[in-house]
């Protein structure tokens, strides 16, 4: 049994290695990147489009979450967050449903946490070791900015940018899932797909 549970911390601690940043230098702009970005403001500039966007999205999102007021107020967290990431609020539901199936309590096979599958050292390395990653603003704030960073760094490639969000850079596999996602489902307004 002992022989089985160290094998099993063995590969979650090198599968969760393998997940971070690929080198160091990138680790500390993200890092930096994530100190310098995490705030709040509201983000809807008219009270008509915001009932008009949250009463279309609840609609989407109702197969995911059955309460309609849980719904209208994750939708004003994950819209909030977007916007100050200057991200689409619907590519981050997308990003939400390939990730977690907006689970808020998911835990990945590496250890990414919450509804954005957000890795628990980032926590430290911005110096918030008391965040908790699976409360939802947290989360959403924590991720929309970790793939803001990466969609700057890609030049506003999102296959690049997403790839690297979920760690497999090189591969449309997950980009993939995510672009399905957004066109099945949360789709408002066109984005730049680049080939």
């Amino acid at each position: 049994m002992w022989a089985g549970l160290c094998l099993l911390l063995t590969n979650l601690w090198a599968s969760a290695i393998a997940a971070q940043p690929a080198d160091s230098q990138e680790r500390a702009e993200l890092r930096r990147f994530l100190e310098r970005t995490i705030n709040s403001a509201d983000s809807f500039q008219d009270r008509y489009d915001a009932e008009v966007w949250l009463v279309d999205m609840s609609a989407r999102l109702s197969r995911f979450v059955d309460d309609p007021s849980r719904r209208l107020v994750l939708l004003r967290q994950v819209h909030a967050a977007a916007i100050r990431a200057a991200l689409p609020p619907e590519l981050v539901l997308a990003v939400i449903e390939v990730e977690s199936h907006f689970d808020r309590f998911a835990i990945s096979r590496v250890g990414a946490q919450g509804m954005m599958q957000v890795m628990p050292f980032w926590k430290d390395e911005i110096g918030r070791p008391d965040d908790n990653l699976t409360d939802n603003l947290t989360n959403l704030e924590y991720g929309c900015r970790i793939l803001q960073f990466y969609l700057e760094r890609e030049d506003g490639h999102l296959h690049r940018a997403l790839a690297a969000y979920n760690g497999s850079s090189g591969s449309r596999r997950y980009s993939d899932k995510v672009k399905r996602a957004w066109k099945s489902r949360w789709r408002t307004q066109p984005l730049h797909w680049a080939p």
